[in-house]
């Protein structure tokens, strides 16, 4: 077997070059694109596959494609010990069998979330260099079970922004893999185009209004906003502390759910999380049956999607995915309605910024490893991109702590009552789940900022805590641009949302990889 030096390069300006290492090449006849973590763990388990070789073959598509060719640019940074990880879980493997359920699964992490070998960056060039003590809660649960941070990907700075990925740490826009003109949403946009684009197996993504769900949805993935206290946003760089959830983004329900049970459960170090062990499940995939939509109740949630600029062609996608849910024994209820809607927000007063406290409480707790300390001082350093200018100006305006703030006192009140009418009207029609289009435009093109973004996801999920999971549900614009239909419950309701999104998956059959990002020649 000849000996095969493979270097891996930091992908973005600035960032440290690894040095060179050799490694042996095996020869495989596994296929990466598409594949599954059952599919892998299979391989494993039949020794047709090494955890070497299937590394190495995720590298060499991040090479060809990340900055090459398409030039995805999803990618701010390739892990530089990966191979040498993944040498190690080899021999791991030969003594004492499969670590653990994501037994050398590549994963793409959003660069919000801290991990002690690599950089931190939160997408600001604020944060360059910086490498925390410890990795984040869900991190380190990943790496406990096996997998190995493969990279960490691209994202709207500071998460700023669920319309587009770009950032001051990577220069350009991460582009969307089914079409490069287009955006990959925000702000997880960088871990959706990567495991849209097969440069790993699955992701791990943020979400405060849309963030996982979003880039999901225009990349033809499965994100997980679970219910707010399920799973720990401890390490994960803050946006909005009482909206924060971090996630998993897959190609499939079933790896989605794989990696949820790893990450779900209680933290000391997030304290939202206390009732977290005792509303869990033992294992989410035992959900993800055919037959899971026979008999459901699904309430179409037209006030989520409705307005004058919905896409024809969106709703279009969407009726024919509630035409496959009857299809597939669901009983739909048309409409839905949260009647009191209207008067519920019409109650918030004033306005609520918590960016500033909750970034400069974060950075507090880093003590002498914070490499900022205020929102000031990174204003004052001018490391960041001028789209967040604005963002971090208004955040600094901020004088008052969100405890004592009128406007966030509003809010929270806002957020209880919205809650409770959720649950009355789920009640109310015997619900099972509620449904809408994720998004109701299409991708944008990039740059874009003036024609409707249909972003669909900002109200429902995210002011009340409860779970929402999108799946794809088709295609627009000559059959090419993915969109995603989300179901959203009650909350803790995570396994029977995975059920039905899992029913329907099977049934429909949407997911297909983008034509950009092609398998490589010689290497199946």
């Amino acid at each position: 077997m000849s000996p095969h030096t493979f270097r891996i390069r930091a992908v973005a300006a600035g960032l440290v070059t690894a040095a060179p290492f050799v490694v042996n090449a095996q020869p495989t006849r596994f296929r990466v694109e598409e594949t599954t973590i059952d599919q892998v763990q299979a391989a494993f388990k039949a020794h047709t596959l090494t955890c070497h070789s299937l590394v190495q073959q995720y590298l060499d598509r991040i090479a060809a494609y990340d900055k090459k060719g398409p030039a995805i640019n999803a990618l701010i940074v390739v892990n530089p010990n990966a191979i040498a990880t993944a040498d190690s879980l080899d021999k791991r493997y030969a003594k004492e069998g499969i670590v653990g359920p994501l037994h050398c699964i590549p994963m793409i992490v959003k660069d919000n979330f801290e991990t002690a070998d690599m950089q931190t960056t939160a997408g600001s060039l604020a944060l360059e260099g910086w490498r925390p003590a410890q990795d984040a809660t869900m991190v380190r649960k990943i790496r406990a079970a096996g997998a190995i941070v493969l990279a960490k990907s691209n994202l709207a700075e500071w998460a700023f922004t669920p319309y587009e990925t770009v950032s001051s740490i990577l220069p350009g826009y991460t582009h969307n893999p089914y079409a490069l003109d287009r955006v990959t949403a925000g702000s997880s946009g960088g871990t959706a185009a990567a495991v849209a684009s097969n440069f790993g197996e699955v992701g791990l993504g943020s979400d405060t209004g849309n963030s996982i769900r979003g880039p999901s949805a225009h990349q033809a993935l499965v994100g997980i906003r679970s219910t707010m206290g399920l799973t720990s946003r401890a390490g994960v760089v803050p946006l909005n502390a009482v909206a924060d959830i971090a996630g998993p983004m897959a190609r499939t329900v079933s790896d989605a759910a794989t990696v949820f049970n790893v990450v779900v459960g209680s933290d000391p170090a997030d304290t939202v999380t206390a009732p977290a062990d005792s509303k869990r499940e033992a294992d989410y995939r035992v959900f993800l049956k055919r037959g899971a939509l026979t008999g459901a109740r699904i309430g179409i949630l037209r006030q989520a999607y409705e307005r004058p600029t919905l896409d024809t062609a969106v709703n279009a996608t969407f009726m024919r995915a509630i035409a496959a849910l009857r299809a597939a024994g669901a009983t739909i209820i048309d409409t839905a309605r949260v009647d009191s809607l209207d008067v519920i927000q019409r109650r918030q007063q004033g306005g609520c910024n918590r960016f500033k406290a909750d970034l400069e409480r974060y950075f507090a707790a880093r003590g002498q490893n914070a490499p900022v300390k205020t929102v000031d001082e990174i204003l004052r350093s001018r490391k960041f991109h001028p789209t967040v200018e604005q963002n971090l100006r208004n955040a600094a305006m901020a004088t008052e702590l969100p405890e004592v703030n009128a406007g966030c006192q509003s809010r929270e009140k806002v957020r209880a009552a919205l809650r409770v009418a959720v649950v009355q009207m789920m009640d109310d029609l015997k619900l099972d789940a509620l449904v809408y289009p994720t998004w109701s435009n299409p991708p944008r093109l990039i740059g874009d900022l003036n024609t409707p973004h249909g972003d669909n996801s900002q109200l429902f999920s995210p002011s009340t805590g409860f779970p929402a999971i999108t799946v794809p549900m088709g295609y627009t614009v000559n059959n090419t641009l993915p969109a995603g239909m989300t179901f959203f419950g009650r909350p803790w309701s995570e396994g029977k949302l995975l059920g039905l999104a899992f029913d329907f998956e099977q049934h429909t059959k949407h997911r297909r990889a983008p034509s950009t990002v092609p398998a490589l020649r010689g290497t199946h």
